[in-house]
């Protein structure tokens, strides 16, 4: 039988056979051999723009391997002198645009730009750089984006429109002026980003990073009248220790607290408890609402990235989501609450320093509602990667440390609280504790298994005493989109609904050490499923410390002090914060304000040409020093766009004879006051 009968196709004198592989780059590495790609991702789009992984198909020439599909027969090779050469002369133009300074830079460690150089043999770069500096964006409190460190992959930007299903960036302008940036070229801060920092995870090289927190943290260390205390959540002690040459999934725990105590913390506390907090208020909250009826399903409210996704576009759910604080916030509020007393020390002296997989952690500890009397509930926020840059910098042998245990009260947990970590574990946590509260029977099994996997969306039906709980788990922020549109169009039927922004959940956090594989992650929930069986308690309702805090300062659950604790409220942020985009600029005070909406509904029902039309009609009768007009986004009346605001007059349906009309009235009514005053 000739090759071109088989089912396979020959890879540098080697017949490999053809599988389920969607292109031939897939099939080049199932046989062992590694090309080389800056834009290709496998949960991606394919792009195809960095023509790095180039091979030679024999009667065909060369082509990138990630657009073509294997066919029976092809002749293949990977590595002819023609290849090597094209590719260092691409990672030559890439290194001649992009802003070297590799030894300072966050990503130098897994920077791909770097190993591809190093690789290929790129000694020098034989072109000059033509790209201006650009400033970097610091206005994140999760990231920092350099756009001179951008080499065009185009992953960030697929991966934010393709798994999160949001956009904050894109490709701007064309050709050599071509940059990857936020809407409008805004701030990232200023534009709909959540804070995933999912972005930075697949950046290959340092255009998108993690604002680190690690000056301010060693600061505090310093100083002899503070008194610093670390949360562990339950994701990292599965991953900081690939860092340090381990594998993934190894728990570490005792590792990490022996670190934080030898780098000055004077106590170490685990988030897994604030976790079986959460499950309590929780749980209680839900069996509350399938009693009533009311207000179902319930979404978690664990995920930072997801709650501020929900606010942006689905504020209608809001009272369908948990009013419980994410476990960060619960422990910094419980901590705050007792932790002065109990160490004789002044509140204002207690630094609260979280360690989370997840760079929305850093959003979330500042938002306004976690503040009171000046004093944040959490202080700073380290990612996985910061702890580990930390380790390093204080000289310690990781790897080498003797173990050590975490401090009580706050640091005792179940294995519901560790499950916390990956997607489907709050659901099982909370259902080990509705089971028991709804039947009145000790839960013996208390293993979940429908609630577990590794898909984006998952469901399940678990009978509660002869009621049967629909629970769906997603996980990447399109998924949440898809299932919250379905939750308004009444298509869908579910009592809970966990939500974790993240590949994976925690596990697949943009903190975590950076993954290059779906492998990774599910060797750290496997780690977490793990380190639930080796504990004595699993679950939340046993955990004595927990029976303790109600029974001593919390008083029941769900009730007065445990809601002003452990409970908050969400916002609204379908409208952009700033003041809109002038078209008019001057001062605008007593100016008659105008605001036509140009979101996706109004402009495509023609509020581009109304904005237009009063601009000219102003400039027309010379009254741009009276009339402040602005686009600007979401009058929230999607349905009868489009949408323009006049003074205090809302017009919808509106036409441009319409906003004239609505103009010549508004100036005529101000002419009347101003005679009559």
């Amino acid at each position: 039988m000739s090759d071109y009968e088989k089912n396979s196709v020959i890879i540098n004198g080697m017949e490999v056979e053809i599988g389920d592989e969607r292109n031939l780059l897939e099939l080049i590495r199932k046989a062992g051999i590694e090309i080389p790609t800056f834009c290709y991702h496998s949960d991606l789009s394919i792009y195809g723009a960095c023509r790095l992984c180039l091979v030679e198909i024999e009667g065909r020439g060369l082509h990138a391997s990630c657009s073509i599909k294997p066919k029976p027969g092809m002749v293949i090779r990977t590595s002819t002198e023609e290849i090597r050469e094209i590719r260092k002369i691409s990672v030559e133009l890439l290194l001649a645009n992009h802003k070297v300074e590799c030894p300072t830079c966050p990503k130098s460690s897994t920077c791909k730009l770097e190993d591809l150089a190093r690789r290929l043999g790129v000694t020098e770069v034989r072109f000059k750089k033509t790209n201006i500096d650009q400033p970097k964006d610091f206005s994140s409190d999760a990231l920092i984006r350099d756009p001179n460190k951008c080499v065009l992959c185009g992953d960030c930007v697929r991966y934010c429109r393709e798994i999160q299903g949001i956009g904050a960036i894109d490709f701007a302008h064309r050709g050599k002026n071509t940059v990857v940036s936020p809407a409008f070229g805004k701030d990232l801060a200023k534009v709909e980003c959540v804070n995933c920092g999912q972005c930075a995870a697949v950046c290959p090289v340092g255009a998108i990073t993690v604002k680190p927190e690690t000056d301010q943290v060693f600061k505090a260390l310093d100083n002899r009248k503070k008194m610093v205390i670390a949360q562990i959540a339950p994701a990292v002690r599965v991953a900081l220790g690939e860092k340090f040459g381990m594998t993934s999934g190894d728990i570490v725990t005792g590792k990490i607290a022996a670190a934080l105590k030898r780098m000055g913390f004077a106590k170490v506390f685990d988030t897994s408890f604030s976790a079986d907090l959460t499950v309590i208020e929780e749980g209680t909250e839900f069996i509350n609402r399938l009693t009533k009826g009311e207000k179902l399903p319930q979404f978690t409210s664990c995920c930072p990235g997801w709650v501020k996704f929900a606010e942006q576009y689905f504020p209608d759910m809001l009272p369908r989501l948990s009013s419980c604080k994410s476990p960060q916030q619960m422990f910094g509020s419980l901590a705050r609450e007792t932790l002065p007393a109990l160490y004789g020390v002044k509140p204002e002296d207690l630094v609260i320093v979280s360690i989370m997989p997840c760079t929305a952690k850093k959003f979330e500890a500042r938002r306004p509602e976690f503040a009171h009397e000046g004093l944040r509930d959490v202080d700073f926020v380290l990612t996985t990667q910061e702890l580990g840059t930390m380790i390093e910098a204080s000289g310690l042998n990781f790897a080498e440390l003797a173990p050590e245990s975490l401090d009580l009260p706050l640091g005792f947990k179940t294995g519901a609280g560790v499950l916390f970590g990956t997607s489907g574990g709050v659901t099982e946590a909370v259902l080990r504790f509705a089971s028991e509260t709804v039947t009145g029977r000790k839960l013996e099994n208390v293993d979940f298994h429908a609630v577990r996997g590794d898909a984006g969306r998952r469901e399940a039906t678990i009978n509660l005493d002869g009621k049967e709980v629909r629970v769906a788990m997603v996980h990447g922020l399109k998924n949440a989109r898809r299932v919250c549109e379905e939750v308004k169009a009444g298509t869908c039927n579910y009592d809970i609904i966990e939500v974790m922004a993240c590949p994976g959940g925690c596990v697949g956090g943009a903190g975590q050490p950076v993954a290059f594989n779906n492998g990774t992650i599910r060797k750290r929930a496997k780690g977490l499923y793990e380190a639930d069986k080796m504990l004595q308690l699993h679950k939340s309702q046993e955990n004595p410390y927990i029976i303790e805090t109600y029974a001593k300062i919390l008083g029941e659950a769900g009730g007065s002090k445990a809601h002003h604790l452990l409970h908050t409220k969400y916002q609204s942020r379908r409208r952009i914060t700033e003041k809109g985009m002038p078209l008019l600029t001057g001062d605008a005070t007593d100016k008659l304000q105008i605001k036509v909406c140009v979101g996706t509904n109004c402009y495509v029902k023609g509020s581009q040409n109304i904005l237009k039309a009063l601009t000219r009609e102003i400039e027309k009768r010379g009254l741009s020093n009276e009339v402040d007009i602005q686009a600007t986004f979401c009058f929230e009346k999607c349905g009868e766009a489009p949408n323009v605001m006049i003074g205090d007059q809302l017009i919808s349906r509106c036409t441009v004879e319409k906003a004239c009309a609505a103009l010549d009235a508004a100036m005529g009514t101000r002419q009347k006051a101003t005679a009559t005053a």
